[in-house]
């Protein structure tokens, strides 16, 4: 299963992006485990600069921006290839 996680204090944004991310695994089809981070010292650990981030089984794969659902749904398809 896919461990996703949104990083963010929880702004507009990070809610966002975490809709999205649930909408790009509905439309998948798969299993995955989203979570938030919240704690500041726990986005420090992904050397992210700028929030929302969004990370896919330990790899950060976006900061900074909301991505497009096409663009996650890309983003988990390349994280349950590497994971075959």
């Amino acid at each position: 299963m896919l461990v996703i996680k949104v990083l963010g204090p929880g702004c507009d944004n990070c809610k966002k992006l975490e809709t999205a991310a649930r909408q790009a695994v509905t439309h998948l089809g798969i299993e995955a485990q989203i979570e938030k981070v919240t704690d500041r010292a726990d986005m420090m650990r992904y050397n992210i600069l700028s929030t929302p981030g969004l990370v896919i089984n330990e790899k950060l794969v976006s900061a900074g921006r909301i991505p497009s659902e096409a663009e996650i749904t890309t983003f988990i398809a390349n994280a349950e290839m590497e994971r075959a």
